[in-house]
């Protein structure tokens, strides 16, 4: 079909496509989806066991262990990892990369289904195991509650109010609530008052228990209707247990609560979790919303309800955002959009000025329509405008006008000969389209390693290869079809001849060079050849890393105290620390974080699980380049506040992160062994100079006091292990002997003794017993052989049911993680491992492996395709040897451009690599088809491989210009800045090598001489 032909003859079909595209861009534009980063899943689901005074080494044996055998065999299973905690277990289920976000509710279906079976088989006190399947939920909007002058309950009912009429607004799927300062009903008792009197805490938690519960109201019938009588609840809770009878042991007399009681509402001692904001105690709202919506117009909709909320409720309430999605990303698509402005223009002015305004226009033209046209095709497939499709568009701006070139400059050519539009379009149509497509799905196939890799960095990236090849696609239906079109608006007939025109200064100083190369071909071949072996041994100087720092100006310091501090000493420090972290004027917000850590409120962001001695300060710059300099300063401030505690201070990072870029990790048996590796592994990482934030995960040992109940004096005294266990709770932190419901709140009602915050050992062996045998209280010490002081394991961490202790660290300042890893890697390998005992590493290595490990299993096909589309090309064996031959040396560039900027080899740029190939190939086959058709056409050999190359010179140079300087916005974003560069100096030197290499090694192949003549002819080299 001659498709140039048909879109001149039927321009009223080809400015359809035109409009479709121009037009549907806009609605695209306006309607599309943004977000800040692509939406991956987090494959991951949390299982949660309660098992109420048990240790650490029973909750593993007992809960730990049992689940992780039924979860082990579910076949979706990646890995299985757990933390188990004095009370409690904590089992992380990852599943195979291969399944995808819709198949994951059934997955996690058939897990609970598993934890139901495995639940009998639990000891009497487990807990359900609960099912945390939402792990993975970002919070995009996160804001900061803070009242100074109202109460805790007042503060409650606030941040309840505005999580309400939140989830009303259109867009927003959840809101969660954190940081709400727990209350308690407090029952202080003088444990010789109730001792006296013969009362025993079973009994007064029965009469609470069936005095607090929910009444039925009564029903009576009234002239035929139904009347409904309820009993009303009390006004004053507190009045109203107080008022509670409880009758006297051995008389019949009663008493109330509050006459041996003294009963008041009180917050909890020991918070779950605490949070502050700018200095002042805080509620966290965390909102996420829908998948399908734009966060950008979510994010507006929710400020506009926050303000009106605040304009309701009582003044001196602040809703500050701690992290606003909707504006960071309104931001960050602006900026995109902004390079994707500059690029079109200086890709079009590029053109103006190389070929003239006429092709600058048509080419340009061309461009602007193929992307609009894939901005549509993103809306209509429900891809978002996001960081790394916004990348994608920039990265393929250069590659979008190959084929518009190609067919302009020759359509250009013929018309200044004296031919007609159409026949000059028909012409050159028909000698390029499937060179053109065939480099096109070339380019495509080079980024197809992304598209068909299966990891979380797969996924996250997989936009990138989406974009790119509906965009190349795009193009090259466009430059069939549109660039004839306006080709026959803007160029003139001209009577040049029929000779196309090579003297410009840039053309003859490309013929002397190319005549040189030609004329020593085993030279020019060998210092090719030695060039690209000085770069594959030059790229072991090059920086290796993964993945960059985010350019958000927000960064993480992480406080860990030893492991048995108390949350209220983990957060006097915290305030403490605060006042210094705030005390800098390029801070604009501090949020503190005091027990666990914040919320999701970004994909790369791991929260920190439960820990009463951990703390975050989530720290807010007002400018992004403050934060090396600034988080170098405060550390050693911090750490003088408190010398006991680790503090680390961490970028937030684009694409998946890990606990730290360096980890070892030591798997076995016993724990005894595995702490003594680890500390052994830890002292490496300590003494090299260099390294920094060493840690390990099993952390310190905590002290217990352990009361020993001795059985035999208890059986004698009628005294039961939970009377025993009551006693203690009751004098030390409570004993809790019911709850009271108020509204969605429930209230802990708990007895202490007077002054239990100053409990000792003595007060603990001077306390009393209630045997229920003798109805009375008798001295805790009969039946309490001794308390002893022990040391126990509080984290035992397991690694697919494997006990495994990581230690961590973090790279020296200015290093790469793979620098650090090479350094001390020797060192650690050499440690001497009992048998039964593993090491390997994680951390940053691990990540990019895998990530390599997934992208390298789509290479096969993606090479298999790029092969097979040059051999189908040429139908030949030299042609496409040729190209290939040239693939290698594109390190050259790649190896100079990193060095020379000193940027990391990181998986953007292995990316960048990748599709240098393609682009490579693409410039290859043009050249290589050129020079085909003009032997076809019966110009000798010799004289064909010359004007083949001069004719083109301008197409394969302007194809590489106008992909560098498309690709220079980037430079200045810092996840694409590596990719850029490897690009942009990789395309620099294959440009030469397509001009000079190709035609040379072309000459080689087939045995033409440059230095006698006559020159070969044409049919020589036919075959």
């Amino acid at each position: 079909m001659d498709i140039a032909r048909y879109s001149i003859d039927t321009p009223v079909n080809t400015w359809l496509l035109i409009l479709i595209c121009l037009i549907g861009g806009l609605v695209g534009l306006n309607n599309i989806g943004r977000l800040e980063d692509p939406a991956f899943t987090i494959k991951q689901a949390k299982v949660l066991t309660a098992y109420p005074g048990a240790s650490a080494e029973q909750v593993e044996q007992e809960i730990t262990e049992t689940l992780e055998i039924a979860i082990q065999q579910m076949p979706q299973l990646r890995r299985v990892t757990s933390v188990s905690k004095p009370g409690n277990s904590e089992i992380t289920v990852e599943i195979k990369t291969r399944f995808d976000a819709d198949q994951l509710p059934q997955i996690w279906d058939e897990l609970r289904k598993r934890l139901r079976d495995a639940q009998g088989t639990l000891p009497n006190g487990a807990g359900k195991p609960r099912v945390v399947d939402d792990f993975g939920e970002v919070f995009g909007l996160y804001y900061a509650l803070s009242a100074p002058d109202f109460s805790p309950y007042q503060l409650r009912e606030f941040s309840r109010i505005i999580r309400r009429d939140l989830l009303m607004v259109s867009g927003v799927a959840k809101v969660e609530v954190n940081g709400v300062m727990q209350e308690q009903i407090v029952a202080e008792m003088d444990p010789n008052h109730i001792a006296g009197l013969g009362l025993s805490f079973p009994d007064v938690a029965a009469l609470l228990q069936y005095n607090l519960r929910p009444f039925n109201s009564g029903r009576m019938l009234i002239e035929g209707n139904q009347i409904r009588v309820p009993v009303e609840s009390a006004t004053n809770h507190l009045q109203e247990i107080g008022n509670l009878m409880l009758a006297v042991p051995g008389s019949n007399a009663t008493i109330r609560i509050s006459d041996f009681a003294d009963l008041r509402l009180e917050t909890k001692d020991v918070q779950p979790n605490l949070v502050r904001y700018q200095g002042n105690p805080a509620i966290t709202l965390a909102v996420a919303a829908q998948s399908d919506v734009n966060i950008v117009e979510v994010g507006k909709a929710v400020h506009h309800q926050v303000k009106l909320l605040l304009e309701r409720l009582p003044a001196g309430i602040t809703l500050d955002a701690i992290y606003d999605q909707g504006k960071v990303v309104d931001e960050s698509v602006d900026g995109f959009i902004l390079n994707l402005e500059l690029s079109v223009m200086v890709v079009t002015l590029t053109l103006c000025l190389f070929m003239g305004w006429r092709s600058g226009v048509v080419v340009g033209s061309v461009l602007l329509l193929t992307v609009m046209g894939t901005i549509l095709t993103m809306w209509l497939f429900k891809l978002q405008l996001q960081r790394i499709s916004l990348g994608a568009m920039v990265i393929a701006m250069g590659m979008l006008v190959d084929n518009a070139i190609v067919v302009a400059e020759g359509m250009m050519l013929r018309i200044q000969q004296g031919k007609s539009a159409k026949d000059a379009a028909s012409f050159i149509v028909k000698r390029t389209q499937w060179p053109l497509l065939g480099a096109t799905v070339i380019g495509i196939a080079a980024f197809s390693g992304i598209g068909l890799s299966d990891d979380q960095t797969g996924e996250f990236l997989f936009s990138l290869f989406a974009v790119i090849l509906i965009s190349l696609m795009l193009s090259w239906i466009l430059a069939v079809t549109a660039t004839p079109l306006f080709g026959k608006y803007f160029y003139k007939v001209g009577n040049s001849g029929a000779n196309e025109s090579f003297n410009s200064v840039f053309h003859r100083i490309y013929l002397a060079g190319l005549n040189g190369a030609l004329r020593f071909r085993w030279i020019t071949v060998l210092l090719l050849v030695v060039i690209t072996v000085v770069a594959y041994a030059s790229f072991g100087k090059v920086k290796q890393g993964f993945f960059p720092p985010s350019n958000t100006p927000i960064f993480y310091i992480h406080y860990w105290g030893p492991q048995h501090r108390d949350i209220r000493t983990t957060e006097q420090f915290m305030v403490e620390a605060e006042k210094l972290v705030r005390d800098n004027e390029n801070v604009e917000a501090v949020s503190t974080f005091i027990g666990r850590g914040a919320d999701r409120f970004t994909l790369t962001y791991a929260p920190e699980s439960s820990n009463e001695s951990y703390g975050l300060f989530m720290v807010r710059m007002k400018d992004p380049a403050d934060i090396d300099a600034y988080a170098s300063e405060i550390g050693p401030k911090l750490r003088l506040v408190d010398p006991e505690a680790d503090i680390f201070v961490k970028r937030i990072i684009f694409g998946p992160g890990t606990a730290a870029k360096l980890e070892a990790r030591i798997s076995g048996p016993d724990a005894t062994v595995l702490r003594q590796l680890g500390e052994q592994a830890l002292q490496l990482f300590e003494q090299d100079p260099y390294l920094k934030d060493q840690r390990h995960n099993w952390r310190e040992k905590a002290i217990t006091l352990a009361p020993q109940y001795e059985e035999y004096n208890a059986s004698v005294a009628g005294v039961t292990r939970a009377d025993f266990a009551d006693a203690i709770q009751y004098n030390t932190h409570g004993l809790e002997l019911g709850k009271l419901r108020d509204g969605d709140y429930d209230y802990p009602i708990v007895a202490k003794v007077p002054n239990s915050e100053n409990a000792t050992v003595d007060s603990l062996r001077d306390a009393q017993v209630w045997s229920a045998q003798q109805r009375r209280y008798i001295p805790l010490s009969q039946v309490m052989e001794k308390v002893e002081l022990q040391s126990e394991e509080v984290l035992l961490q397991r690694r697919n049911r494997i006990r495994t202790i990581s230690v961590l660290a973090e790279p020296g300042d200015h290093e790469t993680a793979a620098k650090a890893l090479a350094r001390i890697r020797p060192a650690i390998e050499a440690m001497d491992l009992p048998d039964g005992y593993s090491l390997e590493w994680g951390g940053e290595y691990e990540s990019s492996r895998d990530a390599q490990k997934a992208l390298g299993g789509g290479l096969p096909v993606s090479f298999l395709v790029m092969l097979l589309v040059t051999i189908l090309l040429f139908g030949k064996v030299r042609q496409p040897l040729i190209i290939w031959l040239i693939v290698p040396m594109a390190v050259v560039g790649v190896v100079t451009g990193l060095i020379s900027t000193g940027m990391p080899f990181g998986f953007m740029s292995l990316l960048g690599f990748l599709s240098l190939f393609g682009m490579m190939i693409k410039n290859g086959i043009v050249l290589i088809e050129e020079i085909d058709l003009q032997i076809e056409e019966g110009k000798p050999v010799r004289q064909a491989i010359v004007d083949a190359s001069l004719s083109r010179l301008r197409p394969v140079s302007l194809a590489a210009i106008t992909t560098i300087l498309g690709m220079a916005p980037l430079l200045f974003d810092a996840f694409f800045a590596d990719m850029s560069v490897t690009i942009m100096g990789g395309l620099a030197f294959a440009t030469v090598l397509t001009l000079i290499a190709v035609p040379v090694l072309y000459a080689i192949m087939f045995r033409v001489s440059f230095r006698k003549q006559p020159a070969p002819s044409a049919q020589a080299v036919k075959s």
